[in-house]
């Protein structure tokens, strides 16, 4: 009874990080298009004003 219950519990743990880990990969993209759509933007408007339309 144990091991069966160390083997659901196994599954649910890896099932959860496996969920985790895809959603991460999204918002990594959806950070990326963002980052980069800002760039552009900043890129288009002149490069002759200083400053940055990010903070770090």
């Amino acid at each position: 009874m144990v091991p069966l219950l160390l083997v659901l519990l196994l599954a649910l743990i890896l099932f959860g990080a496996g969920f985790a880990l895809k959603a991460l990969w999204w918002i990594a993209v959806i950070v990326l298009i963002v980052w980069l759509l800002g760039f552009v933007m900043r890129s288009a408007d002149g490069a002759g004003r200083k400053g940055r339309w990010y903070r770090w």
